[in-house]
């Protein structure tokens, strides 16, 4: 199954931009969105589908055009988990969980901590995931967590990590919870198969970010350990351009 992760700052704006067609030429078998910013009413769902994605789940934000998480399947799932069931969770639509056979794919969206009512609520927030999560896998413990965690793991993960340690996703209190999120029984599929500097997947739209390849690495395929010898390829794909982020993919047999 090749599973891809794309934040893509509003579906609309990367469906102007040409997402579709790449999403054609990328062919994976599940995509999970985040910040598609959008409800499924202003979204062009028919033209998804002949993109080859006839199984669509959309789990927005009751804000307008905030946040909102997405799961696009060509195979239908045999289970589809709207949210986590945790009100101030849902209320942001930055959960959407698909079950197949043999495995789960969840979409996630994790805040940011822009300012500090945020990054207050951006704790909040990760306490009450990794809750979620280990609860989650006593019931399903085959399970693929995707999407933009907002947050650098280690300093070969962003381009300045001495400039950036006082800047909320390079916090040393976010590198600890997503290093024990990680140690507590998932696999960074990109670092175990890539040990290379200068691999980002979101670029500020300011001072020539992308182009000069100054980034951060915060966006995840974790996988969850009884899967680690099923994994084949874990790539990020910088040539998509329809976003500030760009796809970070993993193929597992």
């Amino acid at each position: 199954m090749k599973i891809i992760s794309y934040n893509v700052n509003g579906i609309r704006a990367a469906i102007a931009k040409g997402f579709l067609d790449w999403l054609e030429q990328a062919n994976p078998d599940v995509i999970c969105l985040q910040e598609i910013k959008a409800n499924e009413d202003q979204i062009p769902v028919e033209e998804i589908v002949k993109a080859g994605y006839s199984y669509q789940y959309y789990f927005s934000a009751q804000k307008k055009g905030y946040s909102g998480v997405a799961i696009l399947s060509k195979k239908e799932p045999k289970n589809v988990v709207f949210g986590t069931g945790i009100d101030h969770m849902d209320y942001e639509g930055r959960n959407v969980r698909v079950d197949f056979d043999t495995l789960s794919v969840m979409s996630l969206y994790l805040p940011s901590g822009t300012n500090i009512d945020r990054l207050d609520y951006k704790f909040k927030y990760m306490d009450d995931f990794q809750v979620y999560v280990n609860n989650l896998k006593q019931e399903i413990p085959n399970l693929v967590i995707c999407g933009d965690y907002n947050i650098c793991h280690e300093a070969i993960d962003i381009h300045d990590p001495i400039r950036n340690a006082k800047i909320s996703g390079f916090l040393p209190e976010e590198r600890a919870w997503i290093d024990s999120f990680m140690k507590n029984g998932f696999i960074d599929t990109f670092r175990l198969l890539n040990k290379e500097p200068h691999n980002y997947s979101w670029w500020s739209y300011r001072a020539n970010a992308r182009n000069n390849n100054k980034g951060w690495r915060i966006d995840y395929c974790l996988v969850a350990e009884p899967l680690r010898d099923k994994i084949e390829r874990a790539l990020i794909l910088p040539e998509a351009k329809h976003s500030d982020h760009c796809p970070v993919l993993v193929e597992i047999n």
